[in-house]
């Protein structure tokens, strides 16, 4: 709704029009005069408020949302004392009023647009169409409900956009769609009680920060606390104080033997230690052990340490490799009993020789050990004490010579043992072990395919051991199963050696006439019992032996080649072979 400077239609000549000031948005004060209207009875004017005023300066009305926005053109509003075009059907009766005060009658100054200067609201201004000549009055509404459509001039009355009322202001305002960024006026300053709100918050927000800068000192200062805790009592716990674990202070007492397991930790030894009364205390060790990175280097065994000594002590003693007892490595193809080499006259211990030696506690000179001969009695004693198998009990009952009963079943390997413990408590270690490292290669169902019980397996694999480089392990495991097949004696000098005193690759005709349980010349089949003590590698080689016809092979240099034949000529002629290099040659 616009308001141009025009005469209402039917204006009467002799009627003086006051120029009025636009009205202007603004505070009222408690002394401020209200501004009232009573049209005078009789008058035609229509009003839907409290008062009517014509306005000087235009007056401008919210867009209508539901129409289109058409860009309106520029034009020049014709001046105010420029008579005005009637038309009849737009004619109608001036309203006759006394206004109750005078507004100033200065007309104020007229830009190029036509409109004199704006007040707070003309930031929002904006151009409206051209003048159609037509009066109008512009009234305010201030019930929605009054706002009617006047058919006579042909005007639809528009709704008011927005009436609120605070407790001291009201402000009506329309802003078209096509405010320039520019002509917005500054942001309202809020109200007291947005102001109050807005206080309040921010009393609450540095309430909380203060809160969390409180909390955050005492989480640190509890962290620090813990800390400061730890290393207090870290401290004492590693290095010492007043509550220090307890602690001998030496010179100490007879030695013992504790036992290192696979797996222990540094917490574990020390409660062996402490129950063995080495030190007083297992914090004591575990304090000491924990500053020494030689006990990285502690192995699984047996360990012989001097009683009621310093945890110091105790952990020098323990790294000590002088300190490890009943450790002994049993290597392939190594006998029960001692052998003397003919040609050099070195003696070779035997397995009884090396428990013995690995027995040995005390300084030396004083030294205390389990003899060959107590160990050689204990291994011809009763079977089940020894821990003999039973896929080996029925063949090792028949051995004819009881000290040889053991044969083979101590596997070679590296061995720990007990060294305080008795000797048939030693040898039943050994061979429960063994034989538990044995049936792990299949020895109990493997000899099912080659037709060997398990404990001939072990026999055969004792033979494979001593005849043989492990290059040629299978080659020679077909050679005796061959011969065994059709009943052929094996006629291997490692079976002449095993029943003499002294040994040598060759043998003489002597030595292989001489009838034993062991002498494969002398007898057919395998020998009664094993001859050494067989790898793993040599008992597999008997599970599956290399495909092949061979039935004869021979050692023919120091390096240990073997050649195989199913000739018996071709044999010959690789025997000279060996003949010719001095392989065969006897030094009795």
């Amino acid at each position: 709704m616009s308001n141009h400077r025009r005469r209402p239609a039917g204006e009467r000549p002799d009627f003086q029009y006051i120029p009025r000031e636009p009205r202007r948005h603004r505070y009222l004060e408690e002394d401020d005069d209200e501004v009232g209207y009573t049209p005078p009875p009789g008058d035609d004017l229509v009003t839907t408020g409290r008062h009517a005023v014509v306005h000087d300066e235009p007056y401008f009305d919210e867009p209508h949302f539901d129409e289109p926005h058409v860009d309106e053109p520029h034009y020049e509003e014709p001046h105010l004392e420029e008579p005005q075009r009637h038309e009849p059907h737009r004619d109608y009766a001036e309203p006759r009023y006394e206004p109750r005060y005078e507004q100033p009658s200065d007309i104020e100054s007229v830009y190029e647009d036509g409109y004199g200067p704006r007040s707070y609201g003309d930031a929002r201004a904006y151009r409206e169409p051209p003048a159609d000549d037509r009066p109008f009055v512009d009234d305010h509404v201030d019930d929605p409900d009054d706002a009617q459509a006047y058919p006579d001039d042909g005007y639809d009355r528009p709704q008011p956009d927005v009436a609120f009322a605070e407790a001291e202001t009201q402000i009506i305002s329309a802003i078209p769609e096509e405010i320039p960024p520019s002509a917005i006026p500054e942001e309202i300053p809020p109200t007291r009680a947005a102001a109050r709100t807005q206080a309040r918050r921010r009393k609450q927000a540095r309430g909380r920060a203060r809160r969390g800068k409180v909390f955050g000192v005492l989480a640190a200062a509890t962290v620090l606390i813990v800390l400061v805790g730890v290393v207090f009592v870290g401290g004492k716990l590693f290095f010492g104080g007043s509550d220090a674990p307890a602690d001998y202070a030496g010179p100490g007492g007879p030695e013992v033997v504790v036992q290192v397991h696979p797996g222990d930790t540094a917490e574990e030894i020390a409660t062996t230690l402490a129950d063995r009364d080495v030190v007083a205390s297992g914090s004591a060790f575990f304090n000491a052990a924990v500053q020494s990175n030689a006990m990285n280097s502690v192995q699984p065994g047996f360990y012989s340490l001097a009683t009621q000594i310093p945890a110091d002590d105790a952990v020098q003693e323990l790294v000590d490799p002088a300190s490890r007892v009943g450790q002994m490595i049993i290597s392939e193809g190594r006998q029960l009993h001692d052998t003397t080499d003919v040609q050099t006259g070195a003696k070779k211990k035997g397995i009884y020789t090396l428990i013995s030696e690995a027995s040995c506690l005390g300084d030396a000179g004083q030294q205390k050990c389990i003899s060959y001969d107590d160990l050689n009695a204990a291994g011809a004693g009763d079977l089940t004490a020894l821990g003999v198998p039973d896929w080996a009990k029925d063949s090792v009952a028949g051995v004819p010579d009881r000290d040889r009963q053991l044969e083979g079943l101590i596997a070679a390997g590296s061995w720990d043992f007990d060294p305080t413990a008795g000797p048939a408590a030693i040898l039943q270690r050994l061979v429960s072990e063994s034989s538990a490292s044995y049936e792990k290669t299949g020895i109990l169902t493997a000899g099912n395919q080659v037709g060997l019980t398990p404990y001939k397996m072990l026999v055969a694999a004792s033979l494979v051991e001593r005849e043989a480089m492990p290059d040629d392990f299978s080659k020679v495991a077909r050679v005796i199963l061959n011969r065994l097949a059709v009943n052929q004696a094996l006629q291997f000098d490692s079976t002449v050696n095993y029943a003499l005193d002294t040994t040598e690759l060759a043998t003489t005709d002597a030595d292989r006439a001489q009838v034993t349980p062991w002498n494969t010349y002398a007898s057919p089949g395998l020998p009664a019992t094993p001859i050494s003590s067989p790898s793993i590698g040599a008992l597999q080689a008997v599970e599956q032996p290399a495909p092949g016809d061979w039935i004869y092979f021979v050692t023919i240099d120091a390096k240990g080649t073997t050649l195989f034949t199913k000739s018996y000529d071709e044999h010959l002629a690789n025997i000279d072979q060996a003949l010719n290099n001095g392989i065969l040659n006897s030094g009795r």
